[in-house]
């Protein structure tokens, strides 16, 4: 089974910085390792459905970034090592979430086809 582990969260004044990676292991049930897929960035706020951040193609060639993180977060992989980073500058209290990881690029895809970390909990806070 595939398997997606997030880390790198924690408290960050305003305009600080984390990096958040997101590590995988195993086979999908379709016997496919992470690097077959697109690889997603989504957060989810307390009372707020989950969205996403950042996403970033199979061979990294593309990415997406949510308007409301352009220019500040930046997304990387190195399939080499089944890893996933995405950079968070400028950071905004509204950028305070759990952020996850998945195997596509929309929260609908990742929740019908997809595998999800268990989160790793970012807050922006003086």
């Amino acid at each position: 089974q595939l398997q997606l582990v997030e880390s790198g969260g924690g408290l960050v004044q305003p305009g600080g910085s984390l990096r958040l990676s997101c590590a995988a292991s195993g086979f999908t049930a379709s016997g496919f390792t992470v690097d077959y897929y697109a690889i997603g960035w989504f957060r989810q706020a307390p009372g707020k459905e989950r969205e996403g951040v950042s996403c970033i193609s199979a061979s990294g060639n593309s990415t997406y970034y949510a308007d409301s993180v352009k220019g500040r977060f930046t997304i990387s992989r190195d399939n080499a090592k089944n890893t996933v980073v995405l950079r968070m500058n400028s950071l905004k209290p509204e950028d305070t979430a759990v952020y996850y990881c998945a195997t596509a690029c929309t929260v609908d895809a990742a929740n019908r086809f997809g595998s999800w970390g268990q989160g790793t909990q970012v807050t922006v806070s003086s």
